[in-house]
């Protein structure tokens, strides 16, 4: 018979012994093969591009900038002390002048500060920072500054009230650290972040001059006066020191402090590059600019006489 035939009476035969009661043993069905571990892949190695000679021809204009600086004794990192006295009229005089005036015009191309009078700003929420960084920017910077504005950031935050985390989820102020030629490759971006940014403004960041160390542009919604986003650019050329104190300024003025004084001291609000670094002062700026007694949308009429009363409580409980 064909093998059809033996296979059905195999079949059957089984079938008649199980009905008769007889113990059945069939082969073990084998276990299904545990499916294999997923492994994750390893996140990609960041890009690192030589940067071009026009960048490198920057970082050795700005090292010979900060040691020329620093021969004539400026670029101060102490805070400030016994020679930098203050009192509460200078710090609220100081605060106006900064808080309640702009550096720039808000369509302005960065070239030629013009002071004009504005209101009190700040932000009425939580800040999610981000940290990023340009393709010509080598691995070790990235991690030594990534490092300074995390620390910074909780600076700033424990002197405002203000939470500030990093993050790259849903960033609101977004801290740049570009060379020379990632800066010039990033106008489509910069508009993506700030859709209502002004051409002007787009042009000199894309073609910033190098007397213009680093550079901070905070927006609003219309008709308000609490920051919905900032972007803080910084020059990856700048040698250490340098790059903290853009650091120090810009992310303070990213958070209201958004104006120069001449007669601001001791004080990183001040062109004259005496301090590199945030002093006692200016953490007496930033206390003032979240203190509940201001509210956002003052003009410096309303808000200059409370910035006294601030200043004078400040100072006499001991803060300088």
């Amino acid at each position: 018979m064909g093998l059809g035939g033996i296979q059905r009476r195999a079949i059957m035969f089984v079938c008649a012994t199980g009905l008769m009661g007889c113990e059945l043993f069939m082969p073990p069905i084998p276990p299904a093969p545990l499916p294999l571990p997923v492994v994750p892949a390893p996140p990609a190695e960041p890009v690192v591009t030589p940067p071009s000679q026009a960048s490198r021809d920057l970082a050795t204009y700005y090292g010979r900038l900060q040691n020329d600086l620093l021969a004539q004794g400026l670029l101060r990192g102490d805070g400030g002390g016994p020679d930098t006295p203050f009192t509460d009229t200078q710090l609220a005089r100081n605060f106006v002048r900064i808080a309640l005036f702009n550096e720039y015009r808000d369509d302005s191309d960065f070239q030629r500060p013009q002071a004009t009078v504005s209101k009190l700003r700040r932000w009425g929420g939580p800040i999610r920072m981000s940290v990023e960084f340009g393709d010509t920017v080598p691995l070790a910077q990235r991690d030594a500054d990534l490092v300074s504005v995390t620390s910074y950031a909780a600076r700033l935050s424990r002197n405002t009230g203000v939470p500030v985390t990093i993050t790259n989820e849903n960033p609101n102020f977004h801290v740049l650290f570009l060379g020379e030629d990632d800066r010039r490759a990033y106008g489509d971006t910069l508009r993506a972040l700030i859709p209502n940014i002004s051409d002007a403004t787009v042009r000199t960041f894309v073609n910033l001059p190098r007397e213009q160390l680093c550079v901070v542009i905070g927006t609003f919604a219309a008709g308000q006066s609490t920051y919905t986003k900032a972007v803080a650019m910084i020059r990856a050329e700048h040698p250490n020191l340098m790059r903290s104190a853009c650091i120090h300024e810009e992310l303070a003025q990213g958070m209201g402090l958004a104006n120069d004084s001449p007669g601001a001291r001791p004080s990183i609000f001040n062109d004259d590059e005496e301090f590199a670094l945030l002093t006692q002062h200016d953490e007496l700026l930033l206390r003032m600019l979240y203190d509940p007694r201001l509210q956002a949308g003052m003009d410096p009429a309303v808000a200059a006489p409370i910035a006294r009363a601030i200043a004078r409580d400040y100072l006499a409980a001991g803060a300088s």
